[in-house]
């Protein structure tokens, strides 16, 4: 049996600020569902990135509500492959768990979400898949 998308995040290693995020936003009973899920999942170099202070202040209690809506903001309900995904037209819209679609682009063999390059595809977990990328997006209305 694999292990679901929070145990191999934290398997992994790299991606110790998005597990301390989801488990700050209660969000690892949700992401152990069944599913399936798909996860754009940054790294914690993609959160190193956001100005500094950006990580501490989201993981503070009172903005709890906000570090929901990112979070979620990097989860689409349903199994998307690479493959699938590249399916999908140019500038697609897809629909993420936060309320807010997100638009998938792609230059070259490159397949970008919200403008954040998919660095490593596939990572398979028991309840979906984790697609690893190169920055945190942030949803629109935030």
């Amino acid at each position: 049996m694999m292990a679901d998308i929070v145990e191999v995040a934290m398997q992994a290693g790299n991606f110790k600020t998005l597990v301390s995020a989801v488990q700050a936003a209660g969000l690892v009973d949700a992401l152990k569902q069944s599913g399936p899920f798909t996860v754009f999942a940054p790294t914690d170099d993609a959160f190193a990135k956001l100005p500094p202070g950006t990580v501490d202040d989201l993981l503070k209690p009172e903005n709890k509500d906000k570090l929901v809506k990112i979070l979620t903001y990097h989860v689409v309900a349903g199994k998307y492959l690479s493959a699938d995904v590249k399916q999908l037209p140019d500038g697609a819209k897809v629909p993420t768990l936060s309320g807010e679609s997100i638009a998938v682009t792609f230059k070259g063999n490159d397949i970008y979400v919200g403008g954040a390059r998919v660095v490593a595809a596939d990572v398979p977990a028991d309840n979906g898949v984790i697609h690893v990328i190169d920055a945190v997006i942030l949803p629109p209305n935030l």
